[in-house]
């Protein structure tokens, strides 16, 4: 499965492709022109207003390049900050995380998620050192509650001790 960094490249990729084949069909048209139709009293403008819009369409795909540019940049970021706090969690946390029983949040990466439960978080909390959690009042299904409940006693065992 591609990652949002991979696809965002992929991305990028294509626009300054397309950006590049827009720049040479613009140069391609002005030599095309040779000077000679702005000298034109009737085709001189048509000529020119055509060069405004391969400029604007030029314009409009440089936004874009710079927009994929800077998503790129906060998507490094993300997966620079769940590395760094991979750092800093316990090795039970990061054997689930890695076996697919927990789902690490990248907006916040010391809380985690238990796959096919709703609402329900595990929390990481880094200053005092214990495994909390969130919203498990919040899990009705009785199927969901017991999964999460497994999960977080098991954690809650090994890594609060009194």
């Amino acid at each position: 499965m591609a990652t949002r960094l991979d696809i965002l490249k992929q991305s990028l990729e294509n626009k300054e492709k397309q950006f590049h084949e827009k720049l040479d069909q613009h140069i391609s048209t002005v030599k095309q022109a040779n000077g000679q139709p702005l000298n034109d009293k009737r085709n001189g403008q048509a000529t020119l207003n055509k060069w405004e819009r391969q400029n604007q369409s030029l314009r409009n795909v440089q936004e874009g390049i710079d927009k994929t540019k800077r998503a790129i940049e906060i998507e490094e970021g993300k997966v620079y900050e769940v590395n760094a706090t991979k750092e800093i969690l316990p090795k039970e946390i990061l054997t689930l995380v890695e076996s697919g029983e927990l789902i690490q949040w990248r907006k916040h990466p010391t809380t985690f998620f238990v796959p096919d439960v709703d609402k329900a978080r595990i929390v990481w909390d880094v200053k005092r050192k214990v495994v909390a959690h969130r919203y498990a009042h919040l899990v009705t299904d009785k199927e969901q509650r017991v999964k999460f409940v497994r999960l977080y006693n098991s954690l809650n065992s090994i890594l609060n001790k009194p």
